[in-house]
């Protein structure tokens, strides 16, 4: 069985590298059909895409370059924002290049319909897998989940702490993993991410009172301030003038309340930061999910995702 994972995880693998290598190798990846992996050159005015092969050029011609491109329903912005960046493809033919060389023809739609076929349209709800962000809005992040096809994380699906926007949370090529939310009637699939980030109680075991700790101030609202100690936990201190929404914080934990999914908090400092996006620490990284309950038993609360 092929395996598919998003652009850009195969084309340092020492297959891909052997593939690339000479033109005698390229021929038995054409004769093997085999998926490779090349960085796009340049994008020239018919929308064609021209790769980079190491040994030899390839292009994809354009109606080759995605599913959807030829039929209308996948604008050319797909192709177009290619550039610079790897691609997968199959090797479809030989041919001349005018230059007493010799051109590969290569198309990326057809691994991206052996993709639908093998893999995406064997996916269920609740089914974990590995992702890559391509693009980020205001809305949610789109990720490729192979070959370059796409899949959207709604913003609200990213962690059970709210974020302002999903640039919080992610960068675009930032290698992730996400459970499957919903496929629709046309088979476009939503993702999922919180469930993977840890309970409660899972978060909380984290920290403990008397300790200081990093956080990042979220909302600013009369009764309160909420601070993110983690993706998925977020702390309560008192109101404070002059601490801002999005603020880096160092605060004091007074108490944890598993109860009430409550933590106190008192702000020691609060400043301005640039720190980078760090990674998520995922508890879950792969099988599947048919429950997820984020409160604790003893919580009259029930925090809970069904797939």
């Amino acid at each position: 069985m092929r395996i598919f994972k998003p652009e850009g995880q195969i084309i340092t693998t020492d297959e891909n590298k052997r593939f690339l290598s000479n033109p005698f190798a390229l021929r038995d990846a054409f004769y093997s059909e085999a998926m490779l992996e090349g960085r796009v050159t340049r994008c020239d005015s018919e929308h064609n895409l021209h790769v980079d092969l190491g040994c030899m050029k390839g292009i994809i011609p354009r109606n080759e370059g995605a599913v959807g491109i030829e039929e209308g329903t996948v604008r050319d912005i797909a192709l177009i924002s290619r550039v610079n960046k790897p691609v997968a493809f199959v090797i479809t033919g030989f041919r001349s290049d005018g230059n007493g060389g010799t051109l590969a023809l290569l198309s990326r739609k057809r691994v991206q319909n052996d993709c639908s076929r093998e893999y995406i349209s064997s996916l269920r709800a609740g089914d974990v897998i590995p992702a890559t962000v391509t693009h980020i809005e205001g809305f949610g992040v789109f990720c490729d989940i192979g070959a370059g096809i796409s899949a959207l994380m709604p913003i609200d699906s990213i962690s059970v702490s709210r974020i302002p926007h999903p640039s919080a949370r992610f960068m675009p090529g930032q290698n992730i993993f996400a459970v499957v939310k919903g496929i629709d009637e046309n088979g476009r699939i939503t993702l999922s991410h919180k469930e993977l980030l840890g309970t409660w109680e899972e978060n909380a075991a984290m920290f403990s009172v008397g300790e200081t700790v990093p956080g990042i101030v979220r909302s600013v609202e009369k009764y309160g301030i909420f601070v993110e100690l983690a993706p998925n936990l977020a702390g309560l201190a008192e109101f404070s003038d002059g601490v801002e929404a999005g603020c880096h914080a160092s605060v004091y934990i007074k108490s944890i309340i598993p109860s009430k999914m409550k933590i106190k908090l008192i702000i020691v400092d609060c400043f301005d930061a640039d720190y980078p996006v760090e990674a998520p620490k995922y508890f879950i990284k792969s099988g599947r999910i048919d429950r997820w309950i984020y409160s604790p038993e003893i919580s009259d609360k029930v925090i809970e995702s069904e797939f």
